[in-house]
């Protein structure tokens, strides 16, 4: 069997052809990790969160109880408030996924800082009121602001950080 010889055409677009498609290829979407260690501000930023996760799933276990340790919730809401405080320290420029990081921090939080600033804030106050309630003694009262703690951690889910699940 005879091949045909390559078109005259072919010859002239295939040495501009392959470069561009293989950095089309390279632009798959994905970023890849800066080289390096990760800053680690990450893993901070990470087991901070999860700490805030942990003390509010502990709240609402009490709370599900018959018979809440009110000073328990209060040393969770304590907690909380404390690790609130040090968010605004965890983002630096540069530790985002569009610089390359393996991250749930969403670009929003350097584009919009006041925004993120405002649901920082309104963690504060919410944890905040979490502990005086569960000083006062006041179960009820304690049970209502659940609500309004897990809405402030929501607020700042549903803007500032990537659902991947």
């Amino acid at each position: 069997m005879m091949f045909a010889a390559p078109s005259k055409r072919l010859v002239f677009i295939a040495p501009v052809l392959i470069p561009l498609l293989a950095v089309l290829a390279g632009c798959g979407g994905e970023t890849t990790a800066p080289a390096g260690d990760a800053p680690p501000v990450l893993a901070e930023r990470h087991d901070n969160f999860e700490a805030i996760s942990d003390n509010f799933k502990a709240i609402r276990a009490q709370l599900e109880g018959e018979s809440p340790d009110l000073a328990a919730i209060e040393a969770a809401a304590i907690d909380i408030n404390q690790r609130a405080e040090r968010i605004s320290g965890h983002f630096p420029e540069g530790t985002g996924r569009d610089a390359g990081w393996d991250t749930e921090a969403l670009p929003t939080i350097w584009e919009k800082p006041e925004e993120f600033t405002a649901a920082q804030q309104k963690l504060l106050e919410e944890s905040a009121a979490m502990m005086t309630l569960a000083a006062s003694g006041d179960a009820a009262a304690v049970g209502a602001q659940v609500a309004e703690l897990g809405g402030a951690c929501k607020n700042c889910h549903d803007t500032f950080r990537l659902d991947d699940d």
